[in-house]
């Protein structure tokens, strides 16, 4: 199933609608409009496992979609009430979720800033990834990731590779993912091969 998964022709993006083709579709509630006038000109990466450190089941849907039950494991009792979304999730064998159409503003940052500019949610787009600061991320979330990031930048000119960053990132302090176990030269390298290959 990976294999078909990462063999595909590649990642369709109908911008004007913000969807992603041939990904599966969970509309999540947590989200709302974009300020006026105000493009996708970032991408945050983040890690998430739910419970922490735990891969697998449908508990990063149920979080996304207000699902979750508080009884299921101690410490959804914590998180239940959360709030939250991203636009995409890539879980560790490669498959992709769309909670959030593109040209909408998931909630996904929080607090945050990036060079000066606050309230990331308003012009980012976030990207979860399954997975902790300390368990090392897998080949098919890294080659996912960089197709991606190519085919967004190919469909929204206010993106470019060269503004993407981790959730740590713009929320110091307060925020740590995707964390050490992220490899980022090796991101950033497929990043530019998928992007270069896009353009080709």
């Amino acid at each position: 199933m990976q294999k078909t998964t990462l063999h595909l022709p590649g990642l369709r993006i109908d911008a004007a609608a913000g969807l992603m083709y041939g990904v599966a579709q969970v509309a999540s509630p947590n989200f709302d409009a974009r300020p006026p006038n105000v493009a996708p000109d970032l991408i945050v990466v983040h890690g998430i496992s739910l419970p922490p450190g735990a891969f697998g089941g449908p508990w990063i849907d149920r979080l996304f979609t207000n699902t979750l039950a508080p009884e299921e494991h101690p410490y959804f009792a914590e998180v239940a009430g959360a709030r939250v979304s991203a636009h995409l999730l890539i879980r560790r064998g490669g498959d992709i979720t769309q909670y959030v159409k593109f040209t909408d503003r998931a909630w996904h940052a929080g607090k945050s800033c990036y060079r000066g500019r606050e309230a990331c949610n308003d012009f980012s787009i976030g990207i979860e990834l399954e997975g902790t600061d300390s368990t090392p991320y897998e080949d098919p979330q890294y080659r996912l990731l960089a197709q991606v990031v190519a085919a967004l930048c190919a469909a929204y000119p206010s993106l470019s590779p060269d503004r993407l960053v981790g959730h740590g990132d713009i929320a110091p302090g307060r925020k740590t993912d995707p964390g050490q176990a992220f490899d980022w030269p090796r991101a950033r390298r497929l990043v530019s091969m998928a992007c270069a290959k896009k353009r080709a």
